[in-house]
């Protein structure tokens, strides 16, 4: 209460709808102080783990993807905007998009993250990167539209050049995408052609470390190795990537391969947004905060999931994962009704009682390999197999936004388990491919 009236509410602006904007809307949902507008160049909410089974045909789009207004349609302090913010002037406290500026007392900067070739941006005509529905879709077209061509094709070199697939970056990404369209072809599609064998198709990953899931202990390293060969990929390790063309890929070893599919799983890099705030950032664009997460000398913004550069209890980096992003919102979130509930106005410094501190909790890490096995690292609990298959199952189930989406995803990976058929192997796009 301010002189017998109602302080107006405080305008939060969220920019970015993924787990750490959204994070942070509905942590704030219901709390009559805050006016909260949440921004972003989508309508929907994606669900970004399960990206790779989109592109490799397991699941559908709609099974990954909700959207936003649909998610916070019944919180009545905050609205859902579907446009871009490409500049923020902190002096001002306005975020603009070509059309409208938003004015705020809090700004959260969560835009996410984009795909990084490394200062190779060329290549990204020839490889395609993996970060949203439109990549998925247009990965799963390159794979299945190149079956189908090998099917009709009687040039026994051009046939071989459409049945190979290169991934480039052995992580965590790449490991799942070999893994699954490995699956794809010797399993699901195995009977579905009559002039070509989908089981010889070529899945080469390439790797420019020493050894794949370079995150993880080496005892699940090496586990991963094992099972992408025992699938048929043809694992490169200590190779970089030094030239990309349409159909040809050459290796620092001097290797070159032929393949019609290319895919770059291989490095991230911030939001573009991040190059309009001034304060230091890290080597992928990443910005180096305070322990609240706020900006240095801005108290009123914070920054939050890939865009976030802060070590954790450990010493080393936040990874850029679904749960740190989660817990980032939620943290931002809890900062703001602090500052509500002790009077502190956006803006006014850190006088008085120190606002909390973000304190990242490790929940680990893990990686699908294919049907029945994957790999889970969380502190010294290492599983591998069959029950970190499981894990990843139910973990996976767990994060996803919305009964519907779980049902739905349920569903589709208990009839693709059973009958070995996965049913979203249709091609889209077609002007596009041609």
């Amino acid at each position: 209460m301010l002189g017998g009236l109602m302080e107006p509410r405080r305008r939060v602006v969220i920019i970015g709808g993924g787990f750490a904007g959204l994070a942070c809307a509905r942590e704030l949902a219901g709390d009559e102080g805050f006016a909260v507008t949440l921004i972003d160049r989508r309508n929907h909410h994606l669900f970004q783990p399960l990206l790779y089974q989109v592109a490799t045909a397991a699941l559908a789009a709609p099974d990954i993807a909700r959207t936003l207004r649909g998610v916070l349609s019944r919180e009545r302090n905050v609205g859902v905007v579907l446009d871009e913010i490409i500049e923020i002037d902190l002096s001002s406290r306005e975020a603009r998009s070509r059309e409208l500026t938003y004015t705020y007392d809090y700004l959260v900067v969560a835009a996410g993250a984009q795909t990084s070739y490394f200062g190779n941006d060329g290549w990204a005509a020839y490889a395609i990167g993996l970060k949203s529905l439109e990549d998925a879709q247009a990965i799963r077209a390159r794979v299945l539209s190149a079956l189908e061509r090998a099917e009709i094709c009687a040039d026994e070199d051009e046939r071989r050049r459409l049945m190979t697939i290169v991934i480039v970056g052995g992580g965590p990404t790449g490991v799942e995408l070999a893994g699954a369209f490995s699956d794809l072809v010797r399993r699901a599609m195995k009977s579905d052609f009559r002039r070509i064998d989908p089981a010889k198709l070529r899945i080469v990953l390439v790797e420019a470390s020493e050894r794949v899931l370079d995150g993880f202990a080496p005892r699940l390293s090496g586990y991963a190795a094992d099972q992408l060969s025992h699938l048929g990929v043809e694992v490169r390790t200590g190779r970089k990537m030094v030239g990309i063309e349409a159909g040809r890929v050459w290796l620092s070893d001097g290797e070159e391969i032929e393949a019609e599919t290319i895919i770059w799983a291989a490095g991230v890099r911030s939001s573009s947004l991040t190059e309009n705030l001034e304060c230091e950032r890290d080597r992928g664009g990443r910005v180096k905060v305070e322990r609240d997460l706020s900006l240095p000398g801005h108290p009123e913004v914070f920054a939050a999931g890939d865009v976030v550069f802060i070590e954790g209890p450990d010493g080393k980096p936040v990874p850029g994962l679904a749960p740190a992003a989660q817990q980032m919102g939620q943290h931002i979130a809890r900062v703001l009704k602090e500052d509500l509930r002790r009077g502190r106005h956006p803006g006014a410094g850190r006088r008085g009682e120190a606002r909390s501190r973000f304190t990242y909790l490790d929940k680990g890490i893990m990686a699908i390999i294919g049907k029945n096995s994957a790999v889970m690292q969380a502190g010294r609990l290492q599983l591998h197999g069959f029950p970190a298959w499981l894990a990843w199952l139910f973990i996976h189930v767990l994060f996803l936004i919305g009964f519907r989406n779980k049902l739905a995803v349920l569903l589709q990976w208990a009839y693709a388990y059973v009958m070995d058929k996965p049913g979203a192997r249709v091609i889209t796009g077609q002007k596009e491919r041609a």
